[in-house]
């Protein structure tokens, strides 16, 4: 008998194959849990997930734009209507504007700015909120988060800050629904390939810096942060509420090299004549 056999849940923010959420939905399916999902509206993107979610005859896929509050109401009285009371709920949403997330965050613009705490962080707010309906019984949710909410990772600029927001939030909504016995924790993965990560600068160069860096001497796998979000989401993890739990290899514990790096890569360039 699997671990989640008979618990039913959304996961919100697949895009794709390569997407976070899609691994961790891959553990929760293996394990016997029934799964929803939501999507970015668009035939592009229902196309894209769709080619995910009919192989596995998933009963529940829906568009939602987090930025609209019916969207996320919706998504869940409609998952509940669908699926009977959820146990479990993984938020992996996050977007900024591509010029604020590529300048320094000292550059980002009032708008940009709203935007991103609005989809990054408040999406996590509102379907925690809507959430906590479905679970009558109570339940666990999980989001994504990164260790550059913790500390300056050079490159990840109005996104850090957005984070960081998250992190926080995750805190105080794992007090507001403690007494409903709904837990609400974090993964904070290592670089990893997917969509989001890509918009992100010099993520190549962050991900070798990992492996070099990490006690492991290593970066992670998709695979990995699945089964972590897994374990939190689960009954195993019971006593588990408001926690930021790293899946990074360990380099979270070593820091971040920051300008230190930038120095040693131009020490490392040979001198005219040398």
């Amino acid at each position: 008998m699997g671990l989640f056999e008979g618990k039913k849940g959304l996961v919100l923010g697949v895009a794709n194959e390569f997407s976070i959420a899609w691994a961790v939905a891959k553990r929760l399916l293996d394990e016997g849990a029934e799964v929803g999902f939501t999507h970015l509206p668009g035939e592009k993107m229902e196309r894209r997930v769709r080619r995910l979610t009919d192989p596995i005859q998933a009963r529940y896929v829906v568009p939602c734009d987090v930025q609209k509050d019916d969207d996320v109401a919706n998504a869940f009285a409609g998952a509940f209507q669908t699926l009977g009371p959820l146990d479990f709920a993984l938020h992996s949403i996050a977007y900024a504007p591509m010029d604020d997330l590529k300048s320094p965050y000292v550059n980002c613009s009032r708008d940009g700015f709203k935007m991103a705490m609005e989809i990054s962080v408040y999406s996590l707010t509102i379907a925690a909120r809507h959430a906590a309906k479905a679970m009558p019984q109570g339940g666990s949710i999980v989001t994504l988060t990164y260790f550059g909410g913790e500390k300056v990772v050079p490159g990840y600029n109005l996104m850090g800050v957005c984070k960081a927001a998250l992190d926080a939030s995750v805190k105080y909504l794992a007090y507001d629904l403690g007494p409903q016995n709904i837990r609400v924790n974090a993964v904070s993965a290592g670089p990893v390939k997917t969509l989001a990560a890509s918009a992100v600068g010099d993520s190549d160069k962050l991900a070798g810096l990992y492996e070099a860096v990490s006690p492991m001497r290593r970066n992670i796998t998709r695979d990995e942060v699945g089964a972590a979000a897994m374990f939190l989401l689960s009954n195993l993890a019971s006593g588990i509420t408001g926690e930021i739990l790293h899946v990074d290899c360990g380099y979270n514990t070593m820091g971040s090299p920051g300008r230190a790096l930038e120095a040693a890569e131009t020490a490392a360039v040979p001198t005219q004549g040398s």
